[in-house]
């Protein structure tokens, strides 16, 4: 912790606050909000500004707090999402959505690593990709960047394919939806949208453009898609920990790092499950988790850099694109399924 109390990383973490803040006041705008761009996006975007006109006159000593707003502070807003969930959240939806959910998180991650094989891809893009169209975007990009710490351009790539996704379908599903191609009841339509739809953001904004029973339901759909980043991120932990080599040249993976801060998630969820936290006091840890994590993309923004878009060529969107066709045409082909 002492090489991170230092006036030159203060400075770079009072960078990162000052963008937050900025991204929050933006993000509370009207037009803002009509979009569903939630604060995080706009400090994505911000910080990827500040990346490619700035960033070369920034102290070299500011990087460390750059990167403690994108490691600590990012463990911190995620562990504080789940006052945003109870257990409850389950049990209102039914067994049937709660089934459809697994499979599209599975699915997606599984047929995310092979496309990705297909692609001959990165692991660590492919993974992060996959993560956050399965789960709940941006999100879930930054907890699995967490399990398998990977390079912060690596995640910035992977949070711009789930964003330009999520934006899509947001306006896409209440189009489709009220043509009546679609045939579903709003019921159903709640549990697609919840099940398929990339950020929470994206899910409310999809959701209240379709009505108050669609709405709600997808909201839920989506908060139990939430949940199973927990499992998903231990599995990560465990499978794709790096490798080592021993005193005697042989490789093998190291010891699993836990990541703690999914654990943490999870008794959060169950501790708001158990307990009557005051409305006030839950609204105030939601916009703390919120401000967190803000700060995390914001600080991944500035580390990312438009030559590492350049590096990391067409590949990810490519990957993206039919992992949002996946979750259109297979999602319904599920919902319809299980009706």
């Amino acid at each position: 912790m002492k090489s991170i109390l230092n006036r030159e990383a203060l400075s770079g973490i009072l960078l990162i606050l000052l963008l937050s803040l900025t991204a929050f006041l933006i993000g509370d705008m009207d037009w803002c909000k009509a979009l569903s761009f939630s604060p995080m996006i706009v400090g994505i975007l911000l910080g990827m500004v500040y990346a490619n006109s700035l960033r070369p006159a920034m102290p070299d000593s500011w990087a460390t707090g750059v990167k403690f707003c994108s490691k600590r502070i990012l463990r911190i807003g995620i562990i504080l999402y789940g006052f945003r969930l109870t257990l409850g959240d389950v049990t209102e939806v039914g067994l049937t959505a709660i089934i459809i959910d697994a499979i599209i998180v599975c699915g997606t991650i599984g047929l995310g690593m092979l496309i990705g094989r297909w692609l001959k891809m990165e692991r660590d893009i492919t993974l992060l990709t996959s993560c956050g169209s399965a789960i709940c975007g941006a999100a879930a990009v930054l907890g699995a960047e967490g399990a398998l710490r990977a390079k912060p351009y690596k995640t910035a790539v992977a949070v711009s394919t789930v964003v330009i996704f999520g934006t899509i379908a947001m306006f896409v599903y209440p189009i489709v939806y009220r043509t009546g191609v679609l045939g579903l009841s709003p019921e159903l339509m709640g549990i697609y949208t919840g099940g398929t739809v990339h950020e929470v953001a994206h899910v409310v904004g999809a959701g209240n453009a379709m009505g108050d029973i669609e709405a709600s339901t997808s909201i839920i759909v989506k908060m139990i898609r939430v949940m199973m980043l927990v499992p998903v991120l231990l599995v990560l932990a465990w499978c794709w920990r790096p490798e080592h080599k021993d005193g005697d040249g042989a490789t093998g993976k190291s010891s699993v790092t836990v990541p703690w801060f999914a654990i943490l998630f999870l008794l959060v969820i169950v501790l708001n499950s158990l307990i009557s936290i005051p409305a006030g006091i839950i609204a105030a840890l939601n916009t703390t988790s919120t401000f967190c994590l803000t700060m995390a993309m914001t600080a991944l923004g500035v580390e990312t850099s438009a030559d590492k878009f350049r590096q990391a060529g067409a590949k990810p969107f490519i990957l993206a694109a039919l992992l949002w066709l996946w979750l259109l045409v297979g999602g319904y082909a599920l919902v319809c399924l299980f009706s």
